[in-house]
């Protein structure tokens, strides 16, 4: 999974022994420690500083969740894999969109629910929400294989599983087609990037939080240097997204998320505009849109002063920052702006 840093996805993933585990560990953590800071600055037009709250005060997701949080399991050719599906109140057999939520190192469904807070939000906004699961037998630390070249194919490996995730939600309740969206943090925000150029006629919209471009590693060693300088990641597939990163991540370098950007672009001119703002109390971002005749297809938040954690999240989970600007509400709500065309 992904949540926890990269550093324990790229060492677990299948370095076996503790010996070995060790050693690439700390080579990572060295590596790290000189990673450079964001690249491809872009000229914008900038629009007045302004504030936005938190709209989950603390203990809101616990009392919005109202809904169900099952277990179930999916399987094919590839293997298993468990997963959590968050079932709205509001619920009542119409169709609804979905956001499936891929996790990181060390974390399962119910820690990533707990520190986005997305099943709050999806209560709001009545929209299911699956939560694929990593095993440990998959990966020694339960991360997603991003950097994997088996696990990067349409129909092949891990994407051919969250695919199939995706499709059981699918067919056991309504589910707009239009409507189905794919998220995650870290190694699962890599894993998202995959996703949506893997299946771009099952995602109408990605969300990638820390995370790397499709393509941008092959192997382990390849891995440390995408993680360590950026990397552009293989080919161009336009698909609308939004990408949340701190320019004071320490795990994943912040070029990475210009890559997923330069990625996800249509080669049609956009307009760029950029917007300065602060959480109260909080860090400090900027807010980039890049726009066609139909509006904002990409949008990238740079959340000044942050780390490798997902923003705006709970201290009920892991590996979040609540001083930052609201991930799950921003994603969610760029995800119900952008339904499949």
């Amino acid at each position: 999974m992904h949540m926890a840093p990269l550093d324990r996805l790229l060492a677990a993933t299948r370095l076996g022994g503790v010996g070995r585990l060790t050693k690439a560990t700390a080579r990572l953590q060295r590596i790290l420690q000189d990673s450079a800071g964001r690249a491809i600055p872009v000229q914008v037009r900038n629009h007045a500083a302004r504030e936005r709250a938190n709209p989950f005060p603390s203990g809101a997701s616990d009392a919005a969740d109202l809904g169900e949080f099952l277990g179930a399991t999916f399987s094919n050719e590839a293997g298993s894999r468990p997963y959590k599906l968050y079932v709205p109140s509001g619920y009542a057999g119409r169709p609804v969109p979905l956001v499936v939520m891929l996790h990181g190192c060390t974390q399962s469904p119910d820690d990533f629910a707990a520190g986005t807070r997305m099943n709050a939000a999806a209560e709001a906004h009545t929209c299911l929400v699956a939560y694929p699961a990593q095993t440990t037998a998959a990966n020694g630390s339960r991360c997603w294989n991003w950097f994997n070249a088996g696990d990067q194919r349409r129909d092949r490996g891990e994407p051919s599983l969250i695919a199939g995730i995706t499709r059981d939600v699918m067919e056991h309740y309504a589910v707009d087609p239009r409507r189905v969206y794919v998220a995650g943090l870290s190694a699962g925000g890599a894993a998202t990037a995959i996703m949506g150029a893997r299946y771009p006629d099952l995602y109408a919209a990605i969300g990638v939080h820390s995370g790397l471009a499709c393509g941008a590693a092959t192997d382990l060693s390849s891995a440390f240097a995408a993680m360590r300088q950026g990397h552009a990641g293989q080919g161009r597939r336009p698909m609308p997204a939004i990408v949340f990163h701190g320019d004071r991540d320490g795990t994943v370098n912040p070029a990475n998320a210009d890559a997923v950007i330069a990625q996800s672009a249509p080669e049609a001119t956009m307009d760029i505009r950029n917007e300065e703002g602060r959480v109260p109390g909080g860090h400090s971002y900027t807010r980039t849109t890049y726009g066609s005749a139909e509006g904002p297809v990409l949008e990238q938040w740079v959340v000044h002063g942050a780390g490798h954690a997902w923003m705006g999240g709970s201290p009920a989970g892991s590996f979040t920052d609540p001083a930052g600007p609201d991930a799950t509400r921003e994603m969610l709500r760029f995800f119900l702006e952008h339904p499949k065309r």
